[in-house]
């Protein structure tokens, strides 16, 4: 092959690679064929021979399946089915093409292959969890997602919820009423669907009811049929409101919850719903749980940078003052 090329990808040890090939090098197997490469492993080293396209696909792959093992402790063949069709996606990250058309008529698309498995996760589950720090958009694919489905008639409403959780400031100081006061918490919210869609028809679809933005409070004793809900900083909610949150599915309905487990706003002595949440939902069937990383970021590069130094235990010496 004229453009043939060799890739090296050295794991941690031989558990991992254990792991990561598969039960019998199933894993190993599947990617192979998908992706017409070839591989060969010795101990902890797996060589990856083919076409140039193809073998990055497949380090990508591989790549991607590590994150997942080291945030789940295992691999299923659906992992590795998702991350096959992302890698697919091309340069672009596609895995099932653009999520939606913006106002601006540009297509949202994921743009990494940690979003690709976000995207891959809500198309093929009811109900998704997307853990991840900030910059790796949860919120906008969310909402992106969202408009999709209301578009296609797939849904015949949009709940998009945050808990109105106090991060130094206090609601009773703000200006204004009720909903004056909980604005600040929910403007992100309306910042996506008024990049998503066009602002006028955003003010129609939430006069007549068929979109609501609205705190977690307000979601207590619903149930919500054919509607996608999605909660947006799933960290400042206790678990009792986790639990409301996630029972107010109704038939025809689509939830997602995303959040950054590392900005917590809950007092120290409250457990986070989502943290429990990831934990107590982790095995049961039909539930798509996703963990994006700094590699994900789309924002400034900066930002990246940022968390992963807030990440690093190992505080850095001082650097000198000019």
């Amino acid at each position: 092959m004229p453009d043939s090329t060799t890739r090296a990808l050295t794991l941690d040890n031989r558990d991992e690679a254990i792991i990561l090939f598969g039960p019998r090098d199933q894993f190993l197997r599947t990617i192979r064929d998908a992706l017409g490469v070839r591989l060969v492993a010795r101990g902890d080293t797996l060589q990856i021979d083919g076409p140039s396209e193809a073998a990055e696909q497949a380090e990508r792959a591989f790549q991607q399946l590590r994150q997942v093992l080291r945030k789940h402790g295992k691999l299923t063949p659906e992992d590795v089915r998702t991350v096959i069709e992302v890698v697919h996606g091309g340069t672009d990250r596609g895995a099932g093409g653009s999520v939606t058309v913006m106002e601006s008529g540009r297509h949202l698309r994921p743009r990494t292959d940690g979003q690709g498995r976000y995207v891959q996760a809500m198309k093929s589950h009811d109900l998704v969890i997307c853990v991840g720090p900030a910059g790796t958009g949860k919120t906008y694919l969310a909402v992106g997602w969202a408009v999709s489905l209301l578009r296609g008639g797939h849904v015949k409403k949009l709940v998009l919820v945050r808990p109105a959780v106090e991060a130094g400031e206090r609601l009773g100081f703000l200006p204004g009423d009720i909903a004056a006061k909980v604005n600040p918490y929910l403007r992100p919210l309306f910042d996506a669907l008024n990049d998503i869609m066009e602002p006028e028809q955003v003010r129609r679809y939430m006069e007549n009811d068929i979109i609501e933005i609205a705190p977690l409070a307000y979601m207590r004793g619903r149930t919500l049929n054919n509607a996608c809900i999605i909660m947006d900083e799933g960290q400042n909610a206790t678990v009792a409101q986790t639990k409301m949150f996630l029972t107010r599915m109704g038939n025809n309905s689509r939830v997602v919850v995303t959040g950054d487990l590392t900005q917590t706003d809950l007092p120290k002595t409250i457990r986070s719903g989502l943290a429990d949440a990831v934990h107590r939902l982790r095995e049961v069937e039909g539930i798509g749980i996703v963990y994006l990383d700094e590699s994900d970021i789309v924002r400034n590069p900066l930002v990246s940078r940022i968390v992963k130094a807030y990440e690093d235990p190992t505080p850095r010496p001082k650097r000198p003052i000019a």
